[in-house]
């Protein structure tokens, strides 16, 4: 029984001691942020142009129509 209390004292000891976040996980958190970020700009550099020239068809009838 002594054993299992000893054990257990020593595991629990290691356990408390890896509390919280290290390094190694905030650099595996910033490389998904990085990563999600990458993505979204590729998309965006590939939809933005498109979006962009509708908003300024859009625009440029509604500035015509004015003048009417």
């Amino acid at each position: 029984m002594e054993r299992f209390v000893a054990a257990q004292n020593r595991l629990n000891r290691w356990i408390g001691e890896n509390k919280g976040q290290n390094t190694v996980e905030y650099l595996l958190m910033l490389t998904v942020v990085v990563g999600v970020v990458l993505v979204a700009g590729v998309a965006l550099k590939k939809y933005m142009p498109q979006l962009f020239e509708q908003i300024q068809g859009m625009i440029g009838k509604a500035a015509g129509s004015l003048g009417q």
